[in-house]
């Protein structure tokens, strides 16, 4: 199986999510959220499994620059500063066929951690 090609990239500013088109004709779209909890990077990830940290607060995250990697990737320039991890084509189409699972996932981590999606938001919880 060939590898996925990016033939467009467009980043709505209003609705904060990249419109993703593959050269085989299929398209997505992920919220800049979205790409920043799934970064790639060894911030996110970690270094190997059970290294992985919990992105919270990141739901007013935007993209602010998008830089192209040669031909197979894009450096993705986040608005909390985040700018390391390379976003290949077969990682975001991995992410738009498994989007739907990974918040799932998300979601019930940061419920699990206690944490939010928002920023100015401190969650407590008590048991009776």
């Amino acid at each position: 199986m060939s590898q996925p090609k990016v033939s467009n990239l467009h980043y709505s500013r209003k609705r904060r999510e990249l419109d993703i088109s593959f050269s085989d004709g299929t398209s997505g779209a992920l919220s800049a959220e979205m790409l920043r909890i799934w970064s790639p990077s060894a911030e996110v990830r970690g270094h190997g499994v059970g290294q992985e940290t919990l992105q919270t607060g990141k739901s007013d995250v935007g993209l602010v620059e998008i830089k192209p990697v040669g031909h197979y990737a894009v450096q993705l320039i986040f608005s909390d500063g985040h700018d390391s991890g390379l976003f290949t084509w077969a990682y975001l189409r991995e992410l738009i066929d498994t989007r739907e699972q990974r918040w799932k996932s998300y979601l019930a981590a940061l419920k699990a951690a206690g944490k939010s999606r928002d920023s100015d938001v401190q969650v407590l919880h008590f048991e009776p």
